[in-house]
């Protein structure tokens, strides 16, 4: 899996904003529920994005510290 998921999963989340933006029944807390399901999905996105790209792009090598050198010997 590459970078690509992301984009997809995005498209998945706008997808999901799109259609919990037009199944809001209108009333008085109309624009607080789209604005807390609109938030609620990019945080989300965010999050998950972060975590994905964080493990998929390691800022730093792992180094194994408990392996033994080459000339150890038994």
């Amino acid at each position: 899996m590459g970078g690509g998921t992301i984009f997809l999963v995005l498209l998945i989340a706008v997808g999901a904003a799109a259609g919990g933006w037009f199944a809001v029944p209108k009333g008085d807390n109309q624009v607080t529920i789209r604005t807390s399901l609109l938030l609620a999905l990019s945080c989300c996105w965010l999050m998950w994005a972060i975590a994905y790209l964080a493990q998929l792009h390691p800022l730093i090598k792992p180094i194994r510290s408990n392996l033994r050198s080459l000339d150890d010997s038994f």
